[in-house]
């Protein structure tokens, strides 16, 4: 392991910051790093548990791991947005390990030409029996890849074709418009399979083991070091060939968990970018303008309330309306967002446009709230639990305390129950919780994605409100793969509309994602997985 200019006192950052000789210490090495232009010096509150995406339990900050360490066959094209952001594209498709791809006449199946000249950071040329394996892997290895590859059609092994070394071809089960969107996202990353193939074994065919600690890619970037809980160190890949060579040639990200900390580490100018700050925070920061704050709404996401529409009391859908019409949606917007975030309340009773997300009808109302408990049976009230995920406190915990007095002025008691992060997705795997106060994003932005992976009655993964319903999974499926624009605006319509009556969510708001950065920085790139893409940085 390399030692880097981030080597601290992990007690003081654990214990929550510096003190003033540790910071004073501290500054001087982060300076000399960050006069370099070519290393970014990153904060963050956690780094990644695992070095491999696809395995159990990876956090979210190995996706930006696999983004920048590993190539796809394709990515996004890029944007600007209104605000001068530079974004992602969700329309148009580029080339990254493939250099060039066409659809079939009869359009069931896509060849992809592969870069001849790609090579994995162990130096073995990258080819089409990598790609193969790839993906083979991706719809084998169960769990949240497996589904997301379904998402777009991409199913199992035998429609992935190597024709050549440098020639792919996927066959299509059926026609899927999000199929080669779905090739772009962070899932289907291209591994170096000899490499892996070499640390399977036969109870673990995929490397699961091997690569949880090891890197098998081709990327832009390769790991240098990994000190999980610590520290990571990006190095370039000085031979990658799949797009312009990034102008970062280190990037040292550093878990600091503690937000002031890493505020005041921006602040003075000692570190280079981080985010996951409360939305307080970032509102001072931005008035403040001592650094630059990048903020995009996040694409096909919610802020809401989930309820679980299997167990009473919530199966009764005139209760779920009840409690719609208690939220108090403005409160939370001003005292637990402060601003940051998109209001999904409020909006016309009528869906006349197939987008999502849409603000909801609902408003604050008691009286309406109180009507529909009476209407419901529960005018005497209920007592109930709102679970929340500690990692999402800063903006949770007001949150919830708010609906909990709301909720209270119609007679119903709620407990508020805090549960770990690391417990988070697996107690709502579990669907017992009666409210669930949840985030929700979905990497395709279309309305029908969000809606499968949400309320699609086949789906365990993501329905938590364990919602069924023959007529959405129809509706659903039909816009999925629908091929007539009528036919496909109308489903959406009415998938939105029924999800806005029968209310096994509640929305109260769209995210935006914040990023701190110094303005000497620039390329900063808005990605649908909110990772930071080094590959675009630079430093001016």
């Amino acid at each position: 392991m390399s030692a880097s200019p981030f080597d601290i006192n992990r007690r003081d950052l654990v214990l929550g910051g510096l003190s003033a000789a540790g910071m004073a210490a501290f500054a001087p090495r982060l300076a000399s790093a960050q006069g370099r232009s070519e290393t970014l010096l990153v904060v963050q509150e956690l780094g990644p548990n695992s070095l491999d995406m696809q395995g159990v339990g990876s956090n979210q900050t190995v996706n930006g791991l696999s983004w920048n360490c590993y190539d796809r066959l394709l990515t996004y094209a890029s944007k600007t947005l209104p605000d001068g952001t530079l974004s992602y594209d969700r329309e148009k498709l580029a080339p990254e390990l493939a250099e060039s791809w066409e659809v079939a006449a009869d359009g069931m199946s896509c060849t992809f030409k592969l870069r001849k000249d790609a090579k994995f950071h162990d130096g073995t040329p990258a080819t089409a029996k990598d790609v193969k394996w790839s993906f083979d892997r991706a719809v084998k290895v169960g769990g949240f890849p497996t589904f997301q590859m379904s998402a777009g059609s991409l199913e199992r092994p035998e429609q992935f074709v190597v024709v050549d070394d440098h020639t792919f071809r996927i066959d299509y089960v059926r026609k899927d418009k999000m199929l080669l969107f779905n090739v772009a996202v962070v899932v289907p990353f291209i591994i170096n399979s000899e490499l892996a193939k070499k640390n399977a074994t036969a109870e673990d065919p995929w490397a699961l083991a091997w690569l949880k600690n090891n890197e098998a890619g081709g990327g832009a970037y390769k790991i240098e070091s990994w000190k999980p809980g610590s520290e990571t160190v990006l190095a370039r890949f000085d031979d990658w060939k799949s797009g312009p060579l990034p102008k970062v040639k280190r990037v040292i990200a550093r878990d600091v968990p503690s937000a002031g900390t890493r505020r005041a580490m921006l602040e003075r100018g000692d570190a280079d970018i981080s985010s996951g700050f409360a939305p307080r925070d970032f509102e001072q920061i931005i008035r403040e303008g001592k650094v630059k704050v990048s903020g995009v709404p996040i694409p096909n996401a919610l802020w809401y309330v989930a309820l679980n529409t299997s167990k009473p009391p919530f199966d009764n859908a005139k209760l779920r309306q009840a409690i719609a019409w208690a939220m108090p949606y403005e409160q939370i917007q001003s005292s637990a967002f402060f601003g940051r975030a998109v209001p999904m309340y409020g909006g016309a009773a009528d869906v006349s446009k197939p987008v999502w997300p849409r603000p909801s009808p609902y408003v604050t109302d008691l009286d309406k709230a109180k009507a529909l408990m009476k209407e419901a049976g529960f005018e005497s009230g209920l007592e109930t639990s709102l679970s929340l995920d500690t990692g999402t406190a800063t903006v949770g915990e007001p949150t919830a305390i708010l609906i909990q007095e709301s909720l209270a002025k119609i007679g119903i008691k709620t407990s508020i129950e805090k549960i770990p992060g690391a417990n988070w997705r697996t107690t709502l795997n579990k669907k017992e919780l009666p409210l669930a106060l949840n985030r929700f994003s979905g990497w395709l932005d279309y309305p029908e994605y969000y809606f499968y992976w949400n309320f699609h009655g086949n789906n365990s993964i993501f329905n938590i409100s364990s919602y069924q319903n023959k007529e959405m999974d129809a509706l659903i499926d039909k816009a999925r793969f629908t091929t007539d624009a009528a036919e496909y605006d109308s489903c959406v319509k009415n998938f939105i509309a029924l999800c806005m009556r029968d209310v096994p969510v509640i929305p109260l708001n769209q995210p935006i994602h914040d990023v701190a950065m110094q303005k000497n920085v620039g390329g900063y790139e808005f990605w649908f997985h909110r990772e930071p893409d080094y590959r675009q940085f630079a430093k001016g």
